[in-house]
Formats: structure tokens, sequence, C-alpha cells
């Protein structure tokens, strides 16, 4: 098994992208509300700031900011998951069996009698400087309308970024919303 190693910067401000084992399946907006309780619990639990956060069909990506001293960013994105996982599983929703993979295996989460909602791991990249921070809050900010679900960042409900009203289940009061200066691309910035 490999041994994964992740930086531990106390502090560190976090871009993460999270993906449900199934490809194409669009069971993060189905539940959106188990996401968010999910979300909500473990915040209360183990505090950290949100800059961005955008919630796609299969997959979301998200900036965190975690408090000084702490770097626990993974115990945190594991209970998410968990919290999720067993939220839509008490709804009553059963993954699929998964489809043979290229080199002959199946997920591993099968031997142990489950099948897994959420790839095993995730991918996370720590923000170096502000230009880096630009970046990933553009990429947050423009990945609904890269990714055909909406023509205006703001008009997708799931992300950080929406006006109010964009949809129904769209974004609740009270919710994290970026805390940068986060303009389209060459557009002046207020000054």
């Amino acid at each position: 098994m490999p041994f994964y190693l992740r930086p531990r910067l106390p502090g560190a401000t976090i871009f993460f992208t999270v993906t449900l084992q199934q490809r194409g399946s669009d069971l993060l907006l189905r539940h959106i509300d188990d996401l968010r309780d999910a979300v909500r619990v473990t915040r209360r639990e183990r505090p950290f700031d949100v800059d961005a956060w955008v919630v796609l069909p299969d997959h979301m990506h998200c900036i965190w900011r975690l408090p000084e001293g702490d770097s626990s960013y993974s115990v945190r994105m594991g209970a998410i998951k968990a919290r999720f996982s067993m939220a839509v599983r008490r709804a009553g929703f059963t993954p699929p069996l998964p489809q043979v993979m290229h080199d002959g295996g199946v997920n591993p989460a099968l031997r142990k009698g489950q099948v897994g909602i959420w790839q095993k791991r995730f991918w996370e990249h720590h923000i170096r400087n502000p230009a880096d921070w630009e970046a990933h809050m553009q990429y947050c900010w423009m990945n609904s309308v890269k990714h055909g679900l909406a023509a205006e960042p703001e008009d997708w409900a799931f992300s950080s970024f929406a006006k109010p009203g964009a949809a129904l289940s769209g974004h609740r009061r009270g919710e994290p919303r970026p805390t940068g200066d986060l303009q389209r691309r060459g557009e002046p910035r207020p000054t």
C-alpha cells in the first residue's frame, strides 16, 4: 500500500479537488443538503475558513484557510466525506458496483464489504502566494462554466459565488462566501 506524504503546514491555505467514485454521477447535487450539513458539523468541531467552494455533479473544489497552529486538513476532509457517505446511505443510496479497473483490480472497498462513494483520496495544493491564491479562486469561480453547467459563474447555485436566488437549492444565508477580492479576469478591481 502506498504511503502518501502530505505537507503539514499550520495555518495553511489549501485548494482541494474531491471526486466521487462514480464519475458522471449527480449525487453531490441530489444530496447537496447532506453535503452542507457534513461541512457545517465538521466546521463546528474543527473550524476552518472557506475562501471558495464549488460543487459540481460528481466532484467539488474548495479553498480552505486553517487556523494558526493547525495543520489537520486531512482529518477535516475525511470527516466531511464520511458524514456525507453516512447521510446518503441512510437516505437509501447504494453505490453501484464498480467496473473492473484497467489493471484487472477492483475497488479495494469491496474487500471490506462496502462500495465506496468517494474516490479513496483527494488532491490538495498548498497555496504559495497571492497570485497562486487568485489563480485557484478563478479556477473555482469559472468551473461551473467550464463544465457547461452555467452561462455565468454567479448563476451556479452550488457555489460560494452564487448570487441570491440563483436556484431553488442555492446558497443559504449565513454560509461562507469568498473572502477575497475576486473579479473576472480583465475587469478592474473596485477601489
